[in-house]
């Protein structure tokens, strides 16, 4: 009897052992467009469906990646960040996409690599309560940070491969092609459900969270991160400055952007 249980034992290690999920990298994105580059530099790229949303699985230089686009906002940036980290177990979790200039130093084509991320739409609004802009984790009920910071790792990789990145050029009003290269920066990034194009919102989000970029979905891919305990990593590149004249230069630079910031993000994970 003890010997059948010890060799039972031997073949569940052994199971366990041979079956063991292999190391892999989640990549999201917003828009289609925003993961459309990753997806083509792809690999042997299988789709996988998980609960509606379609996972591309692949290679991507030596990583085994899975890319997946969250959709606009948070709530649906948190639910498909939810379905890969529980159906796929990424080590890591890199976000790509575009966002609004907030920081008066940056043009639309530069990029904001979030140094950490936080949620300027959330907190108590009653003066019954102690206001805060922290977020509760449920698993733990403990506040979450205001800032949730980015893994340490994945930053300084992302500044060191950087330079090494060749960026388009940045369109100009007449036509052409600007000869300004690409400001590359570490900073602050803001996430709210809401599409800023107001002077006055980028000043308060300046003022108030020392904010460079702002956007819909980075804080949410975040906290659920921070919260499951995975490093993860926003990389943003600017559509706009979020002010009055946002929609029209959201037209005009987005798919520039969206293609810079997925060039980061693919110079990463090939540098991992």
């Amino acid at each position: 009897m003890k010997k059948t249980i010890f060799l039972l034992l031997l073949a569940q290690l052994a199971f366990g052992q041979r079956y063991k999920p292999k190391p892999v990298i989640g990549l999201l994105g917003a828009f289609g467009a925003e993961v459309a580059l990753v997806k083509e530099s792809l690999k042997k790229p299988k789709a996988v469906m998980v609960d509606g949303v379609t996972f591309t699985c692949g290679r991507l230089g030596k990583q085994r990646v899975v890319l997946a686009e969250t959709g606009i906002g948070k709530v649906n940036a948190a639910m498909t960040t939810t379905l890969l980290l529980s159906r796929f177990r990424p080590q890591k979790v890199l976000f790509t996409g575009i966002a609004g200039g907030t920081n008066p130093d940056l043009q639309p084509g530069d990029i904001v690599i979030a140094r950490q991320t936080a949620h300027h739409d959330y907190g108590s609004i009653t003066d019954k309560n102690t206001p805060t802009r922290q977020t509760r984790n449920a698993i733990t009920k403990e506040f979450n940070p205001v800032f949730f910071p980015a893994d340490s790792t994945l930053l300084h990789l992302a500044e060191t491969v950087v330079s090494n990145v060749s960026f388009e050029g940045i369109p100009l009003a007449s036509g052409g092609v600007s000869n300004r290269p690409v400001k590359v920066t570490t900073g602050t990034v803001v996430t709210g459900d809401v599409f800023v194009a107001s002077p006055t919102k980028v000043s308060s989000l300046r003022a108030d969270f020392g904010a460079d970029a702002t956007e819909m979905e980075g804080a949410a891919v975040a906290q659920v991160c921070y919260q499951i305990q995975v490093p993860h990593l926003i990389i943003r590149s600017l559509s706009d400055r979020a002010d009055a004249e946002a929609h029209i230069a959201y037209d005009k630079f987005y798919p520039m952007a969206a293609r810079n910031s997925a060039k980061v993000v693919i110079a990463i994970v090939k540098a991992l």
